[in-house]
C-alpha cells in the first residue's frame, strides 16, 4: 500500500504515464490521452503499449508494459473487457502505482460484468496496485499540467488553471462543468473521474485533496455513497483546513426508493439519509449543478456566519450568527426574483439602514419603503451604485449584501457594473447577480474576484450555503445499554418483535410507553381492561404483522371489558381472514392516551449511511404528508430540538397561534433515547418505528402507544 505523497503524485502529479492500448487512429477515444497530454503541456514520459506499432502519435510504443524499464506512475487501460483486466493484472505484477480502466461493461452491465469487477477487486487485493475505475473518463491537472483523459471536452485550446478540486462519479459531468466554468472564467486544479469505484472512491480522494495546497475546495458529483467513512473523515478535516466541500448529488426525486417495512423507510429514502450524512459532517449541499460552479466564490478563503459578525469580523458571541442579507437594485423585478428564492432557502432580507436612506433621499431614490433597495434605472451611476453598496457593508443590521444589476449590465458595464469591482473580496459576503445575459461583466466580475450569478436561483442558494452551511457535529457517545434491553432484544430475537415486545425494547432504552397487558386470548381481554381501566385500545398481538389498522387488527376508545372482548372476537375473525398465514399471540389490551400532537420516530440502518433517526409528523398520515426531518444516529437532545424544529407540523408543539404549548424537551429526550438503538449491541435491528408518539402539554411528558422493530434477515 501507497503512502499518500505516493498515492496524490500519481494520480495528479505522475512523471511516467502508461497507455495500456493506445491508437495511433485519431479518430478513436483511445488517441485522445495521449493527444490531449502533449496539447496541454504535460513533460513527462508518456509509455504507448500497443504490440503492433513501434510508434504512437510520435512517441515510441512498446509491445508490452515489461517492456518499459523502469518505474511507472500511472497506467491508464484503454482496453475493454476481458483485455482491461489482463492488463490491470499485468500492472500489478509490474508494481505500477495506479492504474486508471476507461471502459465500463463491469458491474454496470450485468452478472458477467459484475464476475469481470470481482476479478479486479481480487488483483487489487492481490497486488497491492491502487484503480481508478473502471467507466474512469480520466484525472486532470492544470498545475502541473496533466490531461489524462479520453473525455472530448479537453479538445479546447487552453486549459485554465484554477483552485478549486472536483471529484465526479459521472465521467461527461466532468466536461460539462469544464465548459461552464471556462465560460465563466473560472479553472480547476484537479478533476478526477472515479467511475465504479472498485477501490479509488470519492472519499479517499477527497482526503488526499484535502492536503493539496493547489486546492481551495473539492466539489463533489455524486451518485451514490460508497464510502461514506472515508468522506466523513475528508469532510471534517477539509473543514479544519478552511476548505468548502460542495456536493452535488442526483436523486433528489427518488423518496422513498429501498422502502423498509416501516413508515420511516419511505419518508427517510435515501436522498434524506444523504442529507443528514451532509448535516453531521459539514459538507454543503446544493440542488442546482449550476452551484457547483457558482457557490465556492462565496465560499473560499471567508468564515462562516457562525464565526463572523455582522461587520464582517469574527463574531464573539450568538449574535454573530446570521441569515440577514441586503439587497439593492436598479431593477425590481430581477431583484423579486432573488429575493423570492433566498426567502424559500431560510434567509431574511431587511431594509436599508437610515444612514442609507438619508444619503440617497436628496438624489430623488425613496430607498426607505420597503426592504428592497430599489435604485431603478436613475440610480444607474457609478457614484450612486458604488455609494449604496459601501454604506451596505458597513451596516451591522444585516450578515450579507446582494446587488442585481438590470439591463446597464448589457450594455453599459460602466455604469453599474464597474463601480463593484471595488468591493472584491469585502469581509462580509457580497455578491452580484445580473438579470441580462452580460458575458462581459460576467468576466469583468469574476477576474476581480467579485462573485457573480447569471441565475437568481444559484444566486440565492450560493448565499444560503455561504450563510447557512453546516458545520461537522460531534458524534454523540453512546451509552451502553442496560441490561433490560439486551433482554429486551433477545426475547424479541427468540419469539419474533410483535408490538409488545417492541415495546420492552423502547421502554429499557427510556422512551416512555403506554400502560399496556397482553393476554393470549379473548377470553382474557375483559380482566385486562378491568384492571387497566377503560377506555382502552385493543390490538392484535403478531410478529407477522407489520401493519395492525391495515389488516383490521386495531379497535380505540373501548369504554369496558364487555364492549373490549366483544371486539377482540370480531378482531380475530377480520385479521385471520385478512392474514391467513399470519400467527396469533393474543392480544395487547392498552391505556388510551390523548396528546397535543402525534409524532413518528423511526429508526433505520441505511445501506449509504450507517444508523439514521427521523422524527415526523405522526398517525395514520405519516406516509401522505412526509413532513420529517432525518440525522445520522445517535443524536443528542439538542440535535434532536433541531430536528423537532424543522418538521412544520409540529409547530403547533411551539404555542403556535397561541395554542398551547407541547412538551418539546420530554419530546426531545425520547427521540434521543429512541436514537441509541444506534449502538453496536443492537445491530441486528434493521428498523423500529414508533407511531405515533403522543406528545402532552407542557411538563406532562410524552407516551408511545405503538412500536415496530424489524430484524436483519438472517
Amino acid at each position: 500500500m501507497h503512502d499518500p505523497k505516493t498515492l496524490f503524485e500519481a494520480l495528479f502529479a505522475p512523471r511516467r504515464i502508461a497507455l495500456v492500448g493506445a491508437s495511433a487512429d485519431v479518430t478513436k477515444t483511445t488517441s485522445r490521452p495521449q493527444r490531449f497530454l502533449r496539447k496541454h503541456g504535460f513533460s513527462g514520459e508518456i509509455l504507448p503499449i500497443n504490440p503492433s506499432r513501434r510508434e504512437i502519435l510520435g512517441e515510441v510504443a512498446h509491445a508490452s508494459l515489461d517492456a518499459v524499464p523502469g518505474d511507472i506512475d500511472h497506467a491508464y487501460i484503454l482496453l475493454n473487457g476481458r483485455g482491461a483486466v489482463d492488463a490491470l493484472a499485468a500492472c500489478g505484477r509490474r508494481g505500477v502505482t495506479v492504474a486508471s480502466i476507461l471502459a465500463g461493461g463491469f458491474a454496470d452491465a450485468g452478472a458477467a460484468g459484475a464476475s469481470m469487477q470481482d476479478d479486479l477487486v481480487r488483483i487489487v487485493r492481490d497486488t497491492g496496485i491502487r484503480l481508478v475505475g473502471p467507466n474512469s473518463i480520466g484525472t486532470v491537472s492544470t498545475d502541473p499540467p496533466v490531461a489524462l483523459t479520453a473525455n472530448a471536452a479537453f479538445a479546447v485550446e487552453h486549459l485554465r488553471k484554477g483552485r478549486w478540486a472536483v471529484v465526479s462519479q459521472s465521467g461527461s459531468l466532468i466536461g460539462a462543468l469544464l465548459s461552464r466554468a471556462d465560460a465563466r472564467g473560472i479553472g480547476f486544479s484537479r478533476l478526477i473521474s472515479v467511475g465504479n469505484e472498485v477501490d479509488l472512491a470519492v472519499g479517499e480522494i477527497a482526503d488526499l485533496l484535502v492536503d493539496d495546497p493547489a486546492s481551495d475546495a473539492i466539489l463533489l458529483f455524486m451518485e451514490t455513497l460508497r464510502d461514506g467513512e472515508r468522506l466523513a473523515r475528508a469532510a471534517r478535516r477539509a473543514h479544519a483546513a478552511g476548505k468548502p466541500m460542495i456536493a452535488y448529488k442526483l436523486g433528489r426525486s427518488e423518496i422513498g426508493q429501498e422502502l423498509a417495512k416501516s413508515h420511516t423507510g419511505a419518508i427517510a429514502g435515501s436522498d434524506a439519509t444523504f442529507d443528514a450524512f451532509c448535516h453531521r459532517h459539514g459538507i454543503a449541499r446544493v440542488s442546482m449543478f449550476e452551484s457547483l460552479v457558482d457557490v465556492p466564490a462565496l465560499l473560499v478563503d471567508r468564515p462562516k456566519a457562525s464565526e463572523r459578525g455582522a461587520s464582517g469580523r469574527r463574531a464573539r458571541g450568538p449574535q454573530g450568527i446570521g441569515r440577514r442579507v441586503a439587497v439593492a437594485t436598479t431593477t425590481g423585478g430581477g431583484a423579486a426574483m432573488v429575493v423570492d428564492n433566498m426567502a424559500v432557502a431560510g434567509l431574511d432580507i431587511v431594509g436599508p439602514p437610515q444612514a442609507l436612506v438619508d444619503w440617497l433621499k436628496p438624489l430623488g431614490i425613496a430607498a426607505g419603503e420597503g426592504r428592497l433597495v430599489d435604485l431603478t434605472l436613475a440610480g444607474a451611476k457609478p457614484e450612486i451604485v458604488a455609494g449604496t453598496i459601501e454604506r451596505l457593508l458597513a451596516d451591522d443590521g444585516n450578515d450579507a449584501v446582494i446587488f442585481v444589476v438590470g439591463s446597464s449590465a448589457q450594455f453599459n458595464p460602466e455604469l453599474a457594473v464597474e463601480p463593484l469591482l471595488a468591493f472584491a473580496r469585502s469581509a462580509k459576503p457580497f455578491a452580484v447577480s445580473l438579470t441580462p445575459s452580460a458575458e462581459k461583466s460576467v468576466a469583468l466580475l469574476t477576474a476581480a474576484g467579485v462573485p457573480v450569478f447569471r441565475h437568481p436561483e444559484s444566486c440565492a442558494e450560493a448565499m444560503a450555503v455561504c450563510l447557512l452551511r453546516p458545520t461537522p457535529q460531534p458524534v454523540p457517545e453512546l451509552p451502553e445499554p442496560t441490561a433490560a434491553a439486551r433482554e429486551a432484544l433477545a426475547d424479541g430475537r427468540r419469539a419474533g418483535f410483535d408490538e409488545r415486545r417492541a415495546a420492552a425494547l423502547f421502554a429499557a432504552l427510556g422512551v416512555p410507553m403506554a400502560k399496556a397487558m397482553a393476554v393470549p386470548d379473548a377470553r382474557r381481554v375483559a380482566a385486562a381492561v378491568d384492571e387497566i381501566g377503560g377506555p382502552v385500545a385493543l390490538k392484535i398481538l403478531s410478529a407477522d404483522i407489520a401493519h395492525k389498522t391495515e389488516a383490521g387488527g386495531v379497535a380505540l376508545g373501548l369504554p369496558d371489558g364487555q364492549h373490549a372482548a366483544v371486539a377482540a372476537r370480531d378482531m380475530e375473525k377480520r385479521v385471520r381472514a385478512h392474514s391467513p398465514g399470519a400467527r396469533l399471540e393474543g392480544f395487547l389490551v392498552q391505556k388510551m392516551e390523548r396528546g397535543l400532537a402525534e409524532v413518528i420516530l423511526g429508526f433505520r440502518r441505511d445501506p449509504l449511511v450507517g444508523p439514521t433517526v427521523t422524527v415526523g409528523l405522526g398517525g395514520v398520515l405519516a406516509e401522505l404528508y412526509k413532513d420529517a426531518a432525518t440525522r445520522l444516529a445517535p443524536v443528542d437532545e439538542d440535535e434532536a430540538r433541531q430536528m423537532i424544529e424543522a418538521v412544520k407540523g409540529l409547530a403547533i408543539l411551539r404555542g403556535y397561534r397561541n395554542l398551547p404549548r407541547g412538551d418539546v424537551s420530554a419530546l426531545a429526550r425520547a427521540v434521543a433515547a429512541f436514537s441509541t438503538l444506534a449502538h453496536q449491541a443492537f445491530a441486528e435491528v434493521s428498523d423500529a418505528e414508533i407511531n405515533p408518539l403522543l406528545v402532552k402539554r407542557d411538563g406532562e411528558g410524552v407516551v408511545a402507544v405503538d412500536g415496530l422493530v424489524v430484524l436483519r434477515a438472517s
